[in-house]
């Protein structure tokens, strides 16, 4: 097996040395999203906005990969403040259902690129 490089137009652009996603086998793992808009503006109006922001950059590189959040296994979430937690788990719920959901963590850190509140990253997979 090689890997596959897949990056999506209608995501931001990685803003250091690294791609948007890397496909191996059936796997696809994806780097951590924040909430850049397509323009490499941060969008952080409220948690809850800049959330949304970072699952319409995740959607847009699964849809590159012909995958949606059906696909996902396994999601990594990363907050600036763990007080944010119940917002979040509202906006993600939007994105998946319970009956499907992947695997999780969330985890509360010092610091994250740009100083945002959230990063998402995800694995998605195929029969």
């Amino acid at each position: 097996m090689t890997k596959q490089i897949i990056n999506s137009n209608h995501a931001p652009k990685p803003i250091y040395p690294y791609n948007q996603s890397v496909k191996f086998g059936n796997l696809l793992f994806t780097s951590g999203q924040i909430a850049l808009d397509l323009d490499g503006n941060l969008v952080q109006d409220s948690i809850e906005i800049e959330t949304h922001q970072v699952f319409k950059n995740l959607k847009a590189i699964l849809h590159k990969a012909n995958l949606n959040f059906e696909h996902v296994i396994k999601v990594s979430i990363f907050l600036k403040e763990m007080s944010d937690f119940e917002v979040v788990n509202s906006v993600y719920s939007q994105y998946f259902k319970p009956e499907n959901a992947p695997a999780r963590e969330t985890v509360q850190v010092a610091k994250l690129p740009k100083d945002v509140n959230i990063e998402i990253s995800l694995i998605a997979g195929t029969d």
